[in-house]
């Protein structure tokens, strides 16, 4: 066996895909036909290694920023679970101080060329970082983004919406009805490329038109 070959099964051998029982603030965005497929335990394709070293990837670039972070004297607090558990689980990468005021930071590692297409921040992002400053009660929010490719850094501020997080979080009531009630929820968003690599499309075809399913 090469050695490659000897990396590949080490990730594979190590990863476990949990059951899923809650919602999660990194759901918020997601299509949630495949969040449903996800609670009902519906088969899935599985992630190969490379995809499994890019999340490995993610830890270590949190781990490194994390570590100025530190350095700088800003930090809070890292890691830290939502106060309320109520509707959704979630843990913010970091709270910090700047200038005296708490701000939730959230940092993310993406490719070149999405890194410079970015003139704003990702749109789900947006929305996970919302969840987080209603949760923590804080105004203010930073998006770090990390070029994987070149280490370049770009950050977007973001201030607390309190229309956007109401509407996150009624969809996320509606989402659990509909899990519920075994009712398979439309897709709201079509997205290509989501859908070209999302691990439940063989099962999505079946449900063109929402459905019951059963879960397993």
């Amino acid at each position: 066996m090469m050695i490659k070959e000897k990396i590949d099964e080490f990730y594979m051998s190590h990863y476990k895909d949990r059951d899923k029982e809650h919602f999660y603030i990194t759901d918020a965005g997601k299509c949630p036909r495949a969040i449903y497929f996800q609670f009902k335990k519906v088969p899935k394709k599985a992630f190969d290694a490379r995809v499994l070293r890019i999340f490995d990837h993610g830890d270590y670039t949190h781990l490194r920023i994390i570590s100025v972070l530190f350095s700088l004297g800003l930090v809070k607090g890292t890691e830290i679970d939502i106060p309320n558990k109520e509707l959704v689980h979630g843990r913010a990468d970091a709270i910090i101080n700047i200038d005296n005021e708490p701000h939730v930071v959230e940092i993310k590692s993406i490719n070149s060329a999405a890194f410079n297409r970015l003139e704003t921040a990702d749109g789900d992002h947006i929305k996970q970082i919302q969840l987080y400053l209603y949760f923590f009660k804080i105004k203010k929010g930073t998006i770090i983004y990390e070029n994987k490719n070149t280490q370049e850094l770009k950050e977007f501020s973001v201030e607390y919406n309190e229309n956007l997080v109401r509407d996150l979080l009624e969809k996320f009531h509606i989402l659990k009805a509909q899990i519920d009630s075994n009712i398979v929820p439309d897709v709201t968003q079509v997205d290509e490329w989501r859908c070209k690599y999302c691990p439940y499309s063989e099962e999505c075809d079946k449900h063109k038109n929402g459905s019951s399913i059963k879960k397993v």
